[in-house]
């Protein structure tokens, strides 16, 4: 059986917009022929010469969020408590991996306006129309326009975002595990921010996040290739790197298919 694998994730880059300023990774380039001081501390009195092409070895040093690139956001990152506040909030070493390679279903969200707030009744339509039932752990992933505009300055600004019954209406069903290709799973703060400007209603700030309060579940951003995929007939893996007592973790994450 022949299985395709279609790539999910961006990749950790500088001078690429990702992120809001000041937010953006930093990456420092080591280049062979910069490092063979570097190799001779461990091999005293090695030169250039001593080494092949005088080459030494190529080493990054990379300075990041765990929230920069495509990542896994656990429940901790949302709130303290969850469960209605009956137990702690999961961080995300302690992600259950049976959870993270499941069959996949995705939202098709590229025509709703940047910043609007999607609902529980746009999830079951969109169900509907493309005739999925929801499964206990689908993997749940939406596309919005933000994955068109990636790596240009309006990518931050760029999207839908997931609103509380929305994210409620997915995990009520037993979904654990969702993404987005947008920099947030709630809507642009741009966007939200005017309508606190105009409201000063604090129900809106974060609210998709924030539903992780009432029931837990884990959620990737800055997903990519959403385009590529149908509605489901796809599995996807979303292993998380395990950092001790961490609000999330860089992931690598693909579309799995078996034709």
């Amino acid at each position: 059986m022949a299985r395709r694998i279609v790539d999910l994730s961006i990749a950790l880059e500088v001078g690429v917009p990702s992120d809001p300023p000041g937010m953006e990774p930093r990456i420092t380039y080591t280049q062979h022929k910069d490092s063979v001081l570097q190799m001779a501390a461990s091999f005293p009195g090695l030169t250039a010469q001593d080494l092949p092409d005088g080459e030494g070895w190529a080493v990054e040093r990379v300075q990041i969020s765990t929230h920069n690139g495509t990542h896994m956001d656990a429940p901790w990152h949302f709130h303290s408590t969850t469960d209605h506040g009956a137990r702690r909030a999961p961080t995300i070493d302690e992600t259950p991996l049976d959870q993270c390679f499941r069959p996949g279903v995705k939202l098709d969200f590229r025509g709703l306006p940047d910043g609007y707030v999607a609902t529980a009744a746009d999830v079951e339509a969109e169900l509907r129309r493309v005739g999925h039932q929801l499964a206990p752990l689908d993997i749940v992933v939406v596309n919005t326009r933000a994955g068109e505009v990636f790596g240009r300055p309006e990518y931050i600004h760029a999207g839908c975002g997931m609103g509380r019954e929305a994210t409620l209406y997915l995990t009520e069903r037993g979904v654990r595990v969702v993404g987005t290709d947008a920099w947030s799973w709630d809507a642009p703060f741009s966007h939200t921010a005017k309508k606190w400007a105009a409201t000063r209603d604090p129900a809106i700030i974060w609210e998709g996040h924030k539903a992780g309060r009432e029931i837990p579940y884990w959620q990737m951003e800055k997903l990519a290739n959403l385009a590529q995929l149908p509605p489901d007939g796809f599995e996807i893996c979303c292993f998380p790197v395990k950092i001790k007592g961490a609000s999330a973790g860089w992931s690598r994450v693909v579309a799995i298919f078996e034709d």
